[in-house]
């Protein structure tokens, strides 16, 4: 029996954001609940699902149009968690908002390098650590 876009979606939502992409379904539940089963089926039941890129690449373009974009740092927090989760160091993290200053500007790279260092104290990650 085929999975239908929904349950593929959730188990790729998993794989890169663990429990934290069910939570930002869940509060999603009372308010808008469609929202929800859209983000599940079409960005990670369809999108995410592709071939040709890796979770780590998708999560890299990710971090970079979230930074691009700003005043997404909500959603720029759970993708660099689902980062670091699919197993891309904080180095290549910070590296990738780096990438972003010429084409974005100081202002949204020291916003998703704000949030990175949040992340990155809420897991204990030190960008300096010789062991990432």
């Amino acid at each position: 029996m085929e999975i239908n876009r929904f349950e593929k979606g959730l188990e790729k939502l998993a794989a890169v954001d663990g429990t934290a992409g069910e939570k930002v379904i869940a509060a999603l539940g009372d308010i808008a609940p469609d929202l929800g089963k859209y983000i599940v089926e079409f960005a990670f039941g369809d999108i995410y699902c592709r071939e040709n890129l890796n979770l780590q690449e998708r999560e890299l373009i990710t971090l970079s149009s979230l930074a691009t974009l700003g005043g997404c740092e909500t959603q720029l927090e759970v993708h660099i968690n689902g980062a670091l989760n699919v197993g891309i160091t904080p180095q290549k993290i910070i590296e990738v908002f780096m990438q972003c200053i010429p084409y974005t500007g100081f202002p949204r790279v020291l916003n998703a390098v704000g949030v990175a260092k949040k992340v990155f104290s809420s897991r204990n990650i030190s960008v300096n650590d010789a062991n990432l």
